[in-house]
């Protein structure tokens, strides 16, 4: 727990998220998701709540709260619509790459904007050629002056239609071995005052299968000008550094996620079980459905005292890739799980658009591909397994 942040702190802020969610994200959450609407009315209200400064440090006019609590308000708000989430928890790592590597300068011209949701963002790493091996990105930035020109494509962004700002990772030389000290990072403001995206910038919605209602799309850069000073560190050659330095706490956002996703699968699968009658009986009275319940409630409880382990090296500033990874496997693999248990619990009714289940079903299954594949963490988990305990 942080030394700013007392329980009674975190309890407040805790029961306040969990009214806004029940409040105004419970009831609107089956039509925006089924028309893939944006949420405009909520982002606003994410400005009120200081959701886009949540993990912004205080002297840039953020709240500044520590990985235990935003892990908590993630898992709450996953717990009734996962989507939402994506708006500020995207936003959040662009600011995280700011605050820990760009200069005083850069922190104090983007952070405060950042912080009241002025300037709206994510991170733009993903091409249609490199996801995971980041050193196969194509996009380039060359030095012209005081500007870099930029060319090239993105793509899985989010928050690229409607927000405003984006960390582009991109390779400042070609040549560079290794490949990765031949990337660099920079912010790249993608809209004009009035709105209008910037002349070369050009975005292409997605539609996907879940997630819906959170604007993800492919973005083009043609001999787009972007600053010298944008240049997120001042120095070229940083950017993949800059980019995985903050994966050990996007992998805790991720890992919330995925928590809240078997937590409210998990409850709504509860409250049916106790409604839905066969055999003269309440199906949870059955066996059958007790085993499944059973295993749903435990993967809950112990995804989220993982998460809580990773979130605490993490504020204590403890190396935590190994428990970061963990909690992002694991918990994300419970949302998929209990997701797919509560759809057998619903039976039939699971695949009715009436019924909340099958759109946490059709969530679920990003969090296990996102912020790094699970494949990928059982690596990383292994690796660490092994640096810790040499013979």
């Amino acid at each position: 727990m942080s030394e700013l942040w007392s329980k009674e702190d975190e309890l407040a802020i805790l029961d306040m998220i969990d009214k806004w969610a029940e409040q105004e994200l419970r009831p609107i959450a089956q039509e925006h998701d089924h028309n893939d609407i944006y949420p405009a009315d909520l982002v606003e209200q994410m400005k009120e709540l200081g959701l886009f400064g949540a993990t912004i440090g205080q002297d840039w006019g953020g709240m500044g709260l520590p990985a235990s609590i935003y892990a908590k308000i993630v898992i709450k708000v996953a717990s009734v619509w996962m989507a939402p989430g994506g708006i500020f928890n995207s936003h959040l790592i662009q600011a995280s790459a700011i605050e820990r590597c760009g200069t005083e300068e850069q922190k104090a011209r983007f952070l405060p904007r950042m912080a009241i949701g002025e300037l709206r963002g994510g991170i733009a790493l993903t091409e249609p050629n490199a996801g995971t091996d980041l050193q196969a990105i194509r996009t380039t930035a060359v030095r012209d002056g005081d500007d870099y020109i930029i060319n090239g494509s993105k793509t899985w962004i989010t928050n690229s239609i409607n927000g405003n700002s984006l960390a582009v990772l991109v390779k400042t030389d070609l040549n560079a071995v290794p490949a990765h000290k031949g990337t660099s990072m920079f912010i790249v403001e993608t809209k004009d005052a009035d709105g209008n995206f910037l002349p070369g910038i050009t975005v292409s919605k997605l539609t996907k299968l879940g997630y819906r209602a959170i604007d993800t799309a492919e973005v083009t850069f043609e001999n787009v000008r972007v600053p010298a000073a944008n240049l997120i560190g001042g120095e070229e050659g940083k950017g993949f550094v800059q980019a995985v330095g903050g994966l050990e706490l996007g992998r805790i956002n991720v890992a919330a996620r995925g928590a809240g996703i078997a937590r409210g699968a998990t409850e709504l699968a509860a409250r049916y079980a106790q409604e839905r009658q066969t055999f003269g009986k309440p199906i949870c009275q059955h066996q059958a459905i007790q085993l499944k319940l059973g295993e749903m409630a435990t993967k809950v409880e112990a995804a989220r005292l993982l998460i809580e382990q990773a979130a605490a090296k993490y504020d204590a500033h403890e190396r935590c890739d190994m428990e970061a990874g963990m909690a992002k496997y694991f918990a994300s693999e419970a949302g998929v799980f209990c997701a797919n248990e509560a759809m057998r619990i619903f039976g039939g009714y699971s695949y009715s658009v009436e019924y909340d289940i099958e759109r946490f079903y059709r969530d679920a299954m990003l969090m296990c591909i996102g912020e790094g594949t699970n494949e990928m963490q059982r690596i990383i988990i292994a690796k660490q397994l092994i640096e810790r305990n040499p013979v």
